[in-house]
């Protein structure tokens, strides 16, 4: 996607021009002590190099290059919004396991190194700190599995960012309904014949009903599924549409993206975070409910943190409310505008 241009010699059009590039982590060592000669790292760069560093985290089955979408970067990254490529330099990376990146899928299959959250910090750690020799950044920002890599950012590398918007998640362990239905997506993958320990010819049938499953489950919004599917001949046409749409995934890759959250665990270290913090959730997110004030009780204790709650509607769609980036970019620029410069 390319943003609109704004016209003046100092923003030159290719500031809005998504660029692709690639680094080789030599020798990186995975949380289980297994090893990778030349793990190659994806990542998308967008703005101003001599504008302020913003990270950008995706969430799980994502890649950077789709957080360019017109709802979340078209909101953000366009002239005159918070994130104005004119006035910041933008990096999306792809995670490991997702996008570009090295995953199992690229031949290793089951048998790519086990890896977790913290390894997937550390490769976007490599991102900016060699493959970019970028030495602060002005702020961390993550959707979901995006948004728990911000929180382990503020822990594992405090002092290199200013701030830390991390959205659609929680910073604790993984538990309850989050937990259970991706143990039962996998299991369900696993425990078909086709899938043949890794090794299938092709993708098991079980993958698309899993995956449709876990996401009817886990995103839409409670109001706005029960407005797009009032009575049942509604419902079994939205998930005939659904499911008529085009689908493109691996099974390997889906099971190591969602077991890779099982020792996610900021909370004992939340202390050690000195940037300023605005955690985003949504009233109707299915994975992270609202009630059970996780978020609240942790942002209690970080100075200067605060929380927004974007409320419930027919509008919203649960988890992936925070996708729709123009329900929070002005709050998120007005919290931004507050925040020191390190």
């Amino acid at each position: 996607m390319t943003f609109p241009r704004q016209e003046g010699p100092s923003d030159p059009a290719h500031w809005r021009t998504p660029n692709i590039r690639e680094f080789i982590a030599r020798d990186f060592r995975f949380h289980t002590g297994e090893v990778m000669p030349e793990l190659r790292l994806r990542y998308t760069v967008l703005g101003n190099p001599s504008g302020d560093p913003v990270l950008v985290l995706h969430g799980t089955s994502g890649s950077g290059s789709r957080l360019l979408s017109a709802e979340f970067g078209g909101a953000l990254f366009g002239p005159g919004q918070a994130l104005d490529a004119a006035r910041h330099f933008i990096v999306l990376p792809d995670a490991i396991g997702h996008g570009g990146s090295a995953k199992p899928s690229d031949g290793l299959r089951a048998r790519f190194p086990r890896y977790n959250y913290e390894d997937m910090v550390r490769a976007q750690h490599l991102i900016v700190t060699e493959a970019l020799e970028l030495k602060h950044l002005r702020l961390v920002l993550g959707v979901s599995m995006g948004g728990m890599h911000a929180w382990l950012w503020g822990v594992h590398y405090p002092g290199l960012m200013d701030a830390l918007i991390p959205m659609a998640c929680q910073p604790a362990p993984m538990s309850g309904r989050n937990w259970m239905l991706r143990r039962l997506m996998v299991d369900a993958i696993r425990d078909d014949p086709q899938w043949a320990n890794g090794d299938y010819v092709k993708q098991p049938p079980s993958l698309r009903t899993a995956w449709e499953f876990f996401n009817v489950a886990t995103n839409g919004g409670a109001l706005a599924l029960m407005a797009a599917a009032p009575r049942p001949e509604a419902a079994d046409r939205w998930l005939e549409l659904r499911r008529a749409m085009p689908f493109v995934a691996d099974a390997n890759d889906l099971i190591f993206q969602w077991l890779a959250a099982r020792d996610y665990d900021p909370e004992p270290n939340l202390g050690r975070i000195s940037a300023r913090v605005l955690a985003i959730n949504s009233a109707d997110d299915e994975r992270n409910p609202p009630e059970a004030e996780v978020v609240e009780a942790v942002v209690g204790r970080l100075p200067g943190a605060r929380c927004l709650l974007l409320p419930a509607s027919q509008d919203t769609c649960g988890h992936a409310t925070v996708s729709m980036a123009a329900t929070w970019a002005e709050e998120g620029r007005r919290f931004l505008e507050t925040v020191p410069r390190g």
